[in-house]
């Protein structure tokens, strides 16, 4: 590891309202020096003019699919896709095979993430054993071998008593739970969007009461533990208004979306491309907008991925029987920069708060700032470079993304983990 001096670049850190074009210093893992025309003798200088210089992304949801599915992805492979999309930490869900919910297999994933030295990975417990529902994990044993929240993602936690309990637990030990909040009772067998649009393509619906039912349970039941909550992928415009209000009466509620929820809208399902499938389920354009609307006003917290990687023959077959979910870790950045910054008019500061101080906070770790001291974790970002996601280019092991083979503008151009530089544009 060797002494880093950034030049010239623009210096956004959401966190400490930063702006300027500086140059930063890096010794060892930590930020050294930050300051104009700084001179350093023996280190690497890269030549940052006219690149974004911000905390490297947190990525609060993404499957990593290990223990279980080597096949779709590894922590490995997981680690090289999140340093080639900027990210620096990402949180990854427990519903593996088996599930994240003793320590050993936390300890696995650490023990993983560090052997194959790509990037932080924060492992998220499973609410309760074996992902079932019924009985809650060891919440302190988890916590102490590694785990930074707890989840049963990929499900509900259908039982409120269970659920509160779950909450009772999470406010002893300060961390969040995080909530997939979907009725399977609602959903059924659905496969897109409940709408005029999955009734013209003969699809079954999934709709959106079903989000916003969980929604609506899950905040009155923060309120009433006090607990802290975080809601996973959100999609409707209800569950944006739901949340909206919880916020406003004093709920310690965050929440997160994910690209697709506000770049797409249900109309594109009609390619019957399973890339496009993924649940919750893209929505209509109303609630795209009003994703994009919370996330313009601070309702929604935090811009994740929900990197859901799957096999090619799997993601191949016919709609109704391909699984839910795409790739996001790659292409997180570019798709933010292309509808929020570009058409959207949000600014950089706006958008990186949102993949880098905000899920920082929400995991209660000291990342996601550019200060002297601070760890040296940090993302370049070429905001006008426009590039083609090919097959080639993707470090995921899966290529299920709807981007494949589509420009896109927004580029990372290097990603520096606690001062060492693992990724730079090839």
């Amino acid at each position: 590891m060797s002494n880093i001096l950034i030049k010239n670049g623009r210096l956004i850190d959401p966190k400490t309202k930063f702006d300027e074009t500086v140059d930063i210093f890096v010794s060892g893992e930590k930020i050294a020096k930050i300051g104009k025309n700084l001179g350093v003798a023996d280190a690497r200088v890269i030549n940052a003019a006219g690149l974004i210089v911000a905390p490297g992304l947190i990525d609060l949801h993404c499957h990593l699919r290990d223990p279980g599915r080597p096949d779709e992805e590894t922590i490995e492979t997981g680690g090289r896709a999140a340093i080639a999309g900027g990210f620096t930490s990402v949180c990854c869900m427990p519903n593996t095979e088996p599930a994240i919910d003793n320590e050993g297999i936390v300890n696995y994933i650490l023990r993983e993430a560090a052997r194959s030295a790509q990037c932080r990975v924060f492992p998220i417990a499973a609410i309760t054993k074996q992902r079932q529902g019924k009985e809650i994990t060891e919440f302190g044993s988890l916590i102490r071998a590694g785990a930074r929240g707890f989840s049963d993602d990929g499900d509900t936690v259908a039982d409120a008593g269970v659920l509160r309990h779950a909450l009772e637990y999470s406010k002893i030990f300060g961390v969040s739970v995080f909530e997939h909040a979907l009725d399977k009772n609602l959903t059924h067998n659905g496969q897109m969007n409940e709408s005029l649009v999955s009734t013209r393509l003969g699809l079954a619906g999934s709709p959106t009461v079903a989000e916003e039912i969980i929604v609506a349970r899950d905040l009155l039941l923060a309120r009433y533990t006090g607990a802290r909550l975080h809601l996973c992928h959100i999609s409707t415009r209800g569950a944006v208004d739901l949340i909206r209000r919880a916020k406003q009466e004093g709920v310690d509620v965050t929440s997160e979306t994910c690209p697709h929820y506000f770049t797409l809208n249900d109309e594109i399902l009609g390619s019957y491309d399973p890339r496009f499938k993924v649940n919750p389920p893209i929505r209509t354009e109303a609630d795209r907008r009003a994703v994009i609307e919370g996330l313009r006003d601070g309702t929604i917290d935090c811009i994740a991925t929900d990197h859901a990687p799957h096999s090619m023959a799997e993601k191949e077959l016919e709609f109704g029987n391909a699984p839910f979910g795409m790739t996001g870790l790659e292409t997180a950045l570019a798709l933010s920069a292309m509808e929020l910054v570009n058409k959207e008019k949000f600014s950089w500061m706006d958008v990186l708060a949102k993949m880098t101080q905000n899920p920082a906070r929400v995991i209660r770790e000291n990342l996601g700032v550019v200060k002297p001291a601070a760890v040296a974790d940090l993302v370049l970002i070429d905001p006008e470079k426009k590039w083609r996601l090919t097959p080639e280019r993707i470090k995921s092991r899966s290529k299920n993304t709807p981007w494949l083979n589509r420009d896109l503008t927004g580029c990372v151009h290097a990603t520096i983990v606690a001062g060492d530089i693992k990724y730079t544009l090839e």
